[in-house]
């Protein structure tokens, strides 16, 4: 028999307007309990979670210690999940620490450093612990992704141009370096050069990985999220976009994953591997 108890969730950088939006989304799932909000903001601290989302409010106070709403994740017979929506600076060691507690973190944070990421997969496997990291919890663009790797098989050339909000920490996007991943595994050599180059401002051209792909950061008030995959080749040009016009469009990934890390025991990376 199925127990019908319902998946803990702490929801870090829950003031946040991600963290906003999953408060919301976790309220309305009837399979999910929210058992704490944490937030480093003070002007929120001791309100009411669900007020600061605008959903009503959930009886829950927004606090500032991770460490006791991990503690109270692990009072359940099923084991808690950990929302990540915080910082590139912190989410390391958020991440670690709720795999050192034995609670599953769904990571949406991004910076994590290929080598972190290694890090904490190897961590997670020894703890027997599943983990998520995700940089992009759009459907949108995983489909965008699967897209570019059926183009990079007949396209050479190929930059990224990743669009954000100015509040954005990092730079490339997360999904944008997921993105040069997936391509880079085809073993392709991207962007041979037709010229000998020179940048007169360095940076013009972007950042480049290892296989010549560039990546171009874009940072303006009025953005939310946006990718654009440009292929180039004599005589055509093929284009794909994704936008992103309101953060609703993530939550069907965020619900999916804090169900799917439940079944795992270890970490994996991109949504892409649990859909």
């Amino acid at each position: 028999m199925e127990s019908s108890a319902k998946i803990p969730v702490v929801v870090n950088g829950a003031a946040g307007k991600m963290g906003r939006e999953v408060i919301k989304a976790i309220a309305a799932a009837e399979d999910m309990e929210l058992i704490s909000a944490v937030d480093r903001n003070p002007a929120v601290m001791g309100l009411d979670v669900g007020e600061v989302a605008g959903c009503g409010a959930l009886e829950i106070p927004i606090v500032n210690d991770l460490e006791a709403s991990l503690v109270m994740a692990t009072q359940s017979e099923i084991q808690g999940v950990m929302v990540d929506f915080t910082h590139p600076s912190g989410v390391y060691s958020n991440t670690r620490a709720a795999i050192a507690y034995g609670v599953r973190p769904v990571v949406g944070t991004t910076g994590l450093s290929e080598s972190q990421i290694e890090d904490l997969q190897e961590f997670a496997e020894k703890a027997s612990t599943g983990a998520l990291v995700i940089p992009n919890f759009s459907i949108g663009v995983v489909l965008l992704q699967q897209a570019s790797l059926q183009a990079a098989k007949y396209f050479d050339h190929v930059e990224i141009i990743e669009l954000h909000h100015n509040q954005k920490a990092d730079a490339p996007s997360g999904t944008a370096i997921k993105t040069a991943q997936m391509l880079s595994e085809l073993g392709k050599q991207y962007n041979p050069a037709q010229v000998e180059e020179k940048e007169e401002m360095a940076g013009a051209k972007g950042a480049v990985t290892d296989d010549n792909i560039r990546i171009h950061s874009v940072r303006l008030p009025g953005l939310i999220a946006h990718q654009e995959m440009i292929f180039g080749a004599p005589g055509q040009i093929y284009t794909l976009r994704h936008d992103t016009s309101d953060r609703s469009c993530y939550m069907p990934g965020v619900l999916l994953s804090i169900r799917k890390v439940t079944e795992l025991q270890t970490l994996v990376y991109g949504l892409e591997n649990i859909l």
